[in-house]
């Protein structure tokens, strides 16, 4: 697939670090599995993955967490 950013490059499996912010919460998701594009290197998440990102940052919200930084487990 090419990048709809660039238009140039090839997105290939990779991992990338996403930076969740809800109100006064911020969650660091890292090792979350992505699509990285080979030129710009923007990086694309899939819909399971993004689901399972807004659930985390729901649970962190709920708990009352201010700032978490974990590492990415799929469901």
């Amino acid at each position: 697939m090419r990048c709809v950013i660039c238009k140039h490059g090839e997105v290939q499996p990779g991992m990338t670090t996403v930076t969740l912010e809800r109100e006064t919460l911020t969650l660091v998701v890292k090792g979350v599995p992505a699509r990285v594009c080979s030129e710009c290197g923007e990086e694309y998440v899939d819909d399971q993955v993004a689901t399972h990102l807004l659930a985390l940052v729901e649970q962190a919200a709920q708990a009352g967490v201010q700032v978490d930084i974990r590492r990415f487990v799929a469901a």
